[in-house]
């Protein structure tokens, strides 16, 4: 089977179609946003404990909430869109994340700043699941810029706050406040340019069709079960790398702004990995090498963390950001590897949960381990070898097969030959 072959969807129902323009601005507001909720706090992170009080037990729940509330709501957001289709599926999305963001800049209460950033991190993990499904709806054509597009602005959702979250918090004592709401205002904004296009489009029927059953039988996809672990490892690495890429730096003997540099730099080569994966997966006939060379350079971005982090520590940051391509790899396969766009959304809901999981997990597993040994030569051999899983994983997941076909076959009873 060809890796250029065209998709058929559906174009039936009460939706109605979007010019290329307000897709791509719909897609570059949504994403923008589904990711400053959590790098936003890391910068401002000692002046919010200060402020409420937090301990570091509840500092440590509030670093892993992420990944845990884009698991377990992430799981949910197929069947919300079943009931609300995809386009209002992600105003309420966006509504959940501008409200808490915003509420939560406020708050003088631990508990409650906990709450708000659950909801905010619901509506987020929502989006992070359907906004797949509504530019495989709607991109036509397009797809593969789109993904670009995706792929990028989610890049640089994570990277602003890390940039300029310490520049705002120093503008006075509440600054931690306005660092944290800006991006409340910022999503705020996204919902209310996305409720005027839900308005236009209307209720787009896709993802409210059909039944669960397609999201039971995922697991008998191999395709799906392979781009699941893909991005399940991947997700793992690039949380590990936001929380712990700059302590290993400064534990190597680099300055504190040094170490920083290394970690934004990491973060900041998602932004041209957005542009440059999406069109590789949807041209390249050289995909599965192209994964293999993701895995080399992460692999080695580590092995120089382990060897000698304090030795050229911008190329050990290099290998590691463009090791991390791999996370718009494997968000441009969920689109690619599927034809309809409800069968995009129950495979987007399929396997974020899974890399989520592993993503609030991977930190946590990564620090207990330099605690117990003492040093992160343990913690980073591991990792190295968890490349060659999601390398493997990842050359299945990128074999010119549909996701859509293997469930078909799996539903046809076997033939005794």
């Amino acid at each position: 089977m060809s890796e250029t072959r065209k998709p058929r969807e559906k174009t039936s129902g009460r939706g109605h179609p979007l010019p290329f323009w307000l897709v791509g601005t719909a897609v570059v507001l949504v994403a923008l946003n589904l990711r400053p909720g959590t790098s936003s706090v890391g910068p401002v992170l000692a002046e919010l404990q200060a402020g409420l009080g937090l301990d570091a037990t509840a500092a440590g729940v509030l670093t892993a909430l992420p990944g845990l509330a884009f698991a377990a709501v992430g799981a949910l957001a197929v069947a919300l869109s079943r009931k609300t289709g995809i386009n209002g599926s992600i105003v309420l999305a966006l509504a959940a994340a501008a409200a808490g963001l915003l509420v939560r800049s406020f708050v003088d209460s631990a508990a409650l700043f906990l709450v708000l950033t659950v909801l905010a991190f619901a509506g987020m993990a929502v989006g992070n699941i359907l906004v797949p499904a509504f530019i495989k709806r709607h991109g036509g054509r397009h797809l593969p810029v789109l993904n670009s597009v995706y792929g990028t602005t989610l890049a640089l959702g994570a990277t602003l706050p890390l940039l300029f979250g310490g520049l705002l918090a120093g503008t006075g004592p509440e600054g931690w406040r306005l660092s944290l709401g800006l991006w409340g205002a910022v999503a705020l904004a996204a919902f209310i340019f996305w409720a005027v296009l839900a308005l236009r489009a209307g209720r787009d029927p896709v993802a409210a069709a059909g039944g669960t059953r397609t999201r039971t039988r995922m697991r008998s996809s191999r395709t799906a079960v392979a781009l699941s672990i893909f991005f399940g490892v991947q997700s793992m690495h690039a949380y590990v790398q936001f929380g712990w890429a700059a302590q290993i730096y400064r534990d190597a003997g680099l300055e504190q702004a040094h170490a920083g540099l290394m970690a934004a730099i990491i973060a900041g080569l998602g932004i041209p990995g957005g542009l440059i994966m999406p069109v590789l997966v949807a041209r390249s006939p050289r995909l599965r090498t192209y994964i293999v060379g993701l895995g080399v350079c992460m692999a080695a971005g580590y092995s120089g963390l382990l060897l000698a982090a304090d030795t050229l520590p911008w190329l050990w940051a290099l290998f590691l950001g463009v090791g991390g391509f791999a996370f718009t790899t494997a968000l441009a396969l969920i689109t690619a590897r599927s034809r309809e766009p409800l069968v995009t959304a129950q495979l987007s809901g399929f396997i974020q949960p899974v890399g989520y999981l592993l993503a609030a997990a991977g930190p946590f597993a990564i620090g207990t381990l330099h605690d117990v040994s003492g040093s992160w030569t343990l913690p980073l051999a591991l990792l190295i070898a968890s490349t060659v899983v999601m390398v493997g994983a990842g050359i299945r997941a990128a074999a010119p097969r549909f996701v859509d076909d293997e469930l078909e076959a799996a539903k046809r009873p076997a033939i005794a030959s």
